[in-house]
């Protein structure tokens, strides 16, 4: 049987918002036809959603195409600069990733972001060797719960569970059919989930339970 876990990242793995914040302020400030200025609160209260659904409100006042090439702009930015400084990784995560995978678990990567965000997470941080597949709202334009069954489909899971910190990932789970992981240190909260993480390095002990 092949058992795999589904991350998701914001919240989850990681917290960038401080870089995030800083990327986005230094590139918005170029374009005098809005003053938004981004806080770390406002970012992580919109964490989990897609770029077209945050643009609308960031921007409401402002054409949608206009909207969404000021998200464009500003996540190049962001991503450059997470290339190169990274965010905070959860602690024990690299050792927890390795755990698992002497578990014999496969694990992916599964988000409402970019490829290029994705690809910083991964090269800042030096994770590639962790996560066989990913797949992302950037890339297919999907839901969060199609991408999801993408990956399982795409490799052959017989078991998999979703670990994420929002309801949005919760009602994506469960679309897919799946246990839904909540992880509570994160940016949001969750009303049904089937298991909870307090911290990032109970996954290992979790996983154990969820497949047997």
């Amino acid at each position: 049987m092949k058992n795999g876990i589904i991350f998701d990242l914001d919240g989850t793995l990681w917290d960038s918002a401080y870089m995030v914040v800083k990327a986005f302020n230094d590139e918005i400030k170029n374009y005098p036809e809005t003053d938004f200025v981004l806080t770390e609160e406002m970012l992580k209260s919109q964490m989990g959603k897609t770029a077209e659904e945050i643009a609308q409100v960031f921007f409401p006042d402002l054409p949608a195409e206009k909207g969404m090439y000021l998200m464009k702009v500003c996540n190049d930015r962001e991503c450059a600069y997470l290339a190169r400084f990274g965010g905070k990784l959860y602690p024990s995560l690299k050792e927890t990733l390795h755990r698992l995978q002497k578990q014999n678990i496969h694990l992916y990567l599964v988000s409402n972001c970019g490829e290029d965000y994705i690809h910083a997470f991964l090269t800042a941080h030096q994770l590639e060797s962790f996560f066989e597949d990913t797949e992302c709202h950037g890339k297919t334009n999907l839901p969060k719960g199609d991408n999801i069954r993408l990956i399982m489909q795409r490799n052959h899971l017989d078991n998999a569970c979703y670990v994420g910190d929002t309801q949005g990932d919760c009602n994506a789970t469960h679309y897919a059919q799946i246990p839904f992981v909540y992880a509570e240190y994160g940016f949001g909260t969750a009303d049904s989930p089937d298991y909870v993480l307090h911290s990032f390095c109970e996954i290992a002990d979790i996983s154990k339970e969820i497949f047997g």
